[in-house]
């Protein structure tokens, strides 16, 4: 599918759809057998409006789940669903106060959760597998990503894929933190980033200066933690030759070497704080400082990018004012409509790096596309890691799968498999068992028989579309429907006595 460019919203596309700024329930594509190349879109599902998800085109006046792609500005619907284990009318969906309930109405077994089941209620963080279909993910996100204003369209690049800059997301969170850091790059201030280890911190330095004008110039990377305490001083500002000590070799300092670019610090929050008070000057108008064992003063054109993943607070205040531009960088935890495509993205680079170990679990499609080949359990199971680690630990996973595979799709690590197997079977069912937290409209079976009397109507609707459309002929109006002439005649059996009563 080609590449989204930044333009206006359409207004066909959102018309009769909630603000675009509000949050709604979305159903985010995690994982697809037929239609892999379209993982991350979204289907919105907006409060009070009963859809039906299923494969091809709809009939009669039926509302179909749309998977769109959304990137800021934009909708963009993609093609009908696809996929032969799939019915025309596979799931009902009806999204209220932040949940959404499924009934499932096709021949495709349905998972919650890994819970086999025939209703559902979602919350966000549940994932639902039709079996060797799809994996969707359910999440409560805005209806539209907002333009930005900095982060130029020419770095895009492909849905799904890495950015120009290597960024890699289709989030709200991560389209945000493409915002902040061109915003950061443009203003040309000290900046520091803020998050947890393996978040991408390196990543969004170098996207920084990769934005700024000191892009031709040198990009110059060090871990604080890692300067020895004798010479924190000689490593950042240098050293003249024989000072301290005889033998001592020159030294440019880092804050040399980056004259004209960018220095990033990682781990900025371990300098000891007589260190932090020594930045202090260079950082300022003009960038004076001197080297050790020298009288005279120099001075570095350089910004300065820190990163720690600590409260950084525990920066000494005045060195945290000089740092004017601070941008926190999401843990995976919180934008988890991202793991699908950063696991095939690390996958397809450790199948080019490391092919005689990888290889097998890439495919090509017809178009030239490389696909990962991940059985849906693999994907179910990474949406439900904690990833306190982030992509390390979603790296580390993919190795232990990769060394545990012995079929042509990737599936979850041999120890997980085995947890699986030995959890109790009580445990496995309680979410298939577990009543609804739904608020009660007006009694306790209330939400419940709203909900099936709309998706009574809202079929009812469909099977009457399709009998105008074959004439009145009940074989044809079953084919249209994906549903067996018998199912057809029982429902209509059922909804001529529903009229009765």
């Amino acid at each position: 599918m080609p590449a989204v460019t930044t333009a206006p919203v359409n207004s066909d596309v959102v018309s009769d759809r909630p603000a675009v700024d509000t949050e709604v329930s979305v159903l985010v594509l995690a994982w697809s057998a037929e239609q892999p190349s379209r993982v991350g879109e979204v289907a919105i599902l907006p409060d009070g409006e009963t859809q039906v998800l299923g494969r091809g085109q709809g009939e009669g006046d039926q509302a179909r789940t749309t998977f769109q792609q959304q990137r800021p500005g934009v909708l963009h619907p993609g093609a009908p669903l696809e996929g032969a284990g799939l019915s025309r009318r596979q799931l009902v969906l009806r999204a209220s106060r932040g949940v959404v309930e499924v009934i499932s109405v096709g021949q495709c077994p349905l998972r919650v959760n890994g819970v086999p089941c025939r209703h559902a209620t979602l919350r966000p963080g549940d994932t639902m597998h039709l079996r060797r279909q799809l994996v969707v993910l359910h999440l409560r996100r805005p209806v539209l990503i907002p333009l930005g204003r900095h982060f130029p369209s020419r770095l895009w690049g492909e849905f799904g894929a890495a950015d120009a800059l290597g960024m890699l997301g289709e989030s709200p969170a991560t389209w945000l933190l493409r915002e902040q850091l061109a915003f950061a790059a443009k203003s040309a201030h000290h900046a520091l980033l803020v998050g947890a280890s393996g978040s991408g911190k390196e990543l969004a330095a170098r996207a920084i200066h990769a934005m700024s004008n000191r892009a031709l110039n040198g990009f110059v990377a060090r871990n604080a933690a890692t300067l020895p305490p004798a010479l924190i001083d000689a490593e950042l500002f240098g050293n003249a030759k024989n000072y301290p000590n005889a033998g001592m070799p020159e030294r440019p300092g880092l804050i040399g070497q980056a004259n004209g670019g960018t220095l990033f610090l990682d781990e900025l929050a371990e300098l000891p704080v007589e260190q932090q008070v020594h930045l202090l000057r260079v950082l300022d108008a003009g960038g004076e400082y001197q080297r050790l064992g020298e009288s005279t003063t120099r001075s570095s054109n350089f910004l300065l990018v820190g990163a720690t993943n600590r409260d950084p607070a525990v920066l000494k205040h005045d060195l945290r004012a000089r740092l004017t531009s601070t941008i926190e960088i999401a843990p995976l935890s919180s934008r988890r409509e991202d793991i699908p495509l950063l696991a095939r993205h690390l996958l397809l680079n450790a199948a080019q790096q490391r092919p005689e170990l990888a290889a097998r679990f890439v495919d090509t499609s017809s178009e030239g596309r490389r696909h990962a080949r991940f059985a849906p359990a693999f994907v179910e199971y990474i949406l439900h890691q904690p990833l306190e680690m982030n992509t390390r630990e979603l790296e580390a996973i993919l190795w232990k799968a990769i060394s545990d595979g012995h079929r042509d799709e990737l599936e979850p690590p041999a120890d997980a498999r085995n947890q699986a197997a030995a959890a109790p079977a009580d445990a496995r069912n309680q979410a298939a068992a577990a009543p609804s937290d739904v608020p009660p409209e007006s009694g306790p079976g209330e939400p419940r028989r709203v909900f099936q009397d709309a998706v009574d109507d809202f079929e009812r609707r469909g099977i009457e579309a399709a009998l105008a459309q074959s004439g009145g002929n009940k074989t044809r109006a079953a084919e249209i429907l994906g549903m067996p002439l018998r199912t057809l005649m029982w429902k209509l059996k059922r909804y001529s006595e529903k009229d009765k009563s």
